[in-house]
C-alpha cells in the first residue's frame, strides 16, 4: 500500500460513514452549541476512529490473503491503539463534560478540591495511555519514555486547544502531517498515519459547513496520532525538542488565546477562514 492509497482509503471510509450515520449523530445527547450559538452534533470525530478501525481491518484481511506484507503490523497496532484510546477519552468529555472548568489549570484545580472532571479524566487517562504506548513501542530509559509519553499526550491536548473553530484542528493537523509524512515515507507508521489523516480530511467538508463538530473525540485522536507518529519516526534529540515546544505552547495557552493570535496574523487568518462560512457582519 502506498501513502496516497492509505490516505484515500481513510478518506473514503470517513466520507461513507459521515453520509450514512447522520441519524446516529442527530440525537439530543450529542447536541452542543458551536461558536455561533447554533446547535450541532458534536463528537463527529468518532468517525475518524471507526474509519481507521475499518481500514486497518480490511488491510489485515488483504494481508491474510497474501496480497501484501503483514510484517509491519506492530507499528500499525501502536497507531491504531493510540487513536482508539485517545478518541474514547475525548468522547467521554464530549458526552459527559459540562465545561464548568476550562484549561489544564481549571481541571487540575477541580481535582485538588475533590471533584474529578471529565476533562481531568481525559488528561490523566491520556497521560497513562501515552506512557504505556511510549514504553511498549520503543522502550528505552525511564527518562526517554517519560519524554516520549509527554510528547504524545501534549500533542493530543494541543489538538483539543486548536478545536475552537470549524476545520481548524484538521487544517493544523494537515500542516503538521507534511514533515512527518516526508520522514516516515512508506513505513508502517507512515501508512498508518496516512489513514488517520485521510479520515480527518473526509470529515473536513462537514466540519467547515458546520453540519457537525469534530469534538474532543476527533481532536484528541488526531493530535495523539501525530504525536505517536513523531515518536516512532523522529530521532530522540529532535523528539525532546518537540516535547519542550509542546510544553511551552500548552503553558502559553493558559494565558494567551490562540484564536486571537490567529485572527491578528494575516496568513494564519486566511488559512483559518479558508472554506468556512462567511463571517456575519458586526451588529
Amino acid at each position: 500500500m502506498t501513502v496516497v492509497l492509505a490516505l484515500l482509503a481513510g478518506l473514503a471510509a470517513a466520507v461513507v460513514l459521515e453520509r450514512t450515520t447522520r441519524d446516529v449523530f442527530d440525537q439530543p445527547v450529542l447536541t452542543r452549541q458551536n461558536y455561533r450559538g447554533a446547535d450541532l452534533a458534536t463528537a463527529s470525530g468518532l468517525l475518524v476512529v471507526v474509519a481507521v478501525i475499518a481500514v486497518e481491518g480490511i488491510r489485515t484481511i488483504v494481508e491474510l490473503l497474501g496480497a501484501s506484507d503483514g510484517a509491519t503490523a506492530s507499528y500499525r497496532l501502536v497507531v491504531l491503539a493510540t487513536v482508539v484510546a485517545f478518541g474514547a477519552l475525548g468522547f467521554i468529555d464530549d458526552v459527559l463534560g459540562d465545561n464548568a472548568e476550562k484549561g489544564l489549570k481549571g481541571h487540575v484545580a477541580a481535582a485538588l478540591h475533590g471533584r474529578v472532571t471529565t476533562g481531568f479524566i481525559k488528561l490523566g487517562g491520556g497521560a497513562s495511555v501515552a506512557l504505556v504506548v511510549a514504553g511498549a513501542a520503543l522502550g528505552g530509559s525511564a527518562g526517554r519514555i517519560l519524554v516520549d509519553a509527554a510528547l504524545i499526550a501534549l500533542a493530543a491536548n494541543l489538538g483539543n486547544l486548536f478545536d475552537r473553530a470549524p476545520g481548524r484542528t484538521i487544517k493544523v493537523a494537515l500542516v503538521a502531517w507534511v514533515p512527518v509524512a516526508i520522514l516516515a515515507g512508506t513505513s508502517a507508521t507512515g501508512l498508518a498515519l496516512a489513514v488517520v489523516i485521510g479520515a480527518a480530511v473526509g470529515l473536513l467538508p462537514s466540519d467547515l459547513a458546520e453540519r457537525s463538530m469534530l469534538g474532543d473525540t476527533g481532536a484528541n485522536a488526531l493530535g495523539a496520532a501525530l504525536g505517536v507518529a513523531v515518536v516512532l519516526t523522529v530521532a530522540p534529540t529532535t523528539r525532546t525538542i518537540i516535547a519542550v515546544v509542546l510544553v511551552a505552547l500548552t503553558l502559553l495557552s493558559e494565558v494567551v488565546s490562540f484564536s486571537k493570535v490567529i485572527a491578528r496574523v494575516p496568513p494564519l487568518h486566511a488559512l483559518d477562514r479558508l472554506g468556512r462560512r462567511p463571517q456575519e457582519p458586526a451588529s
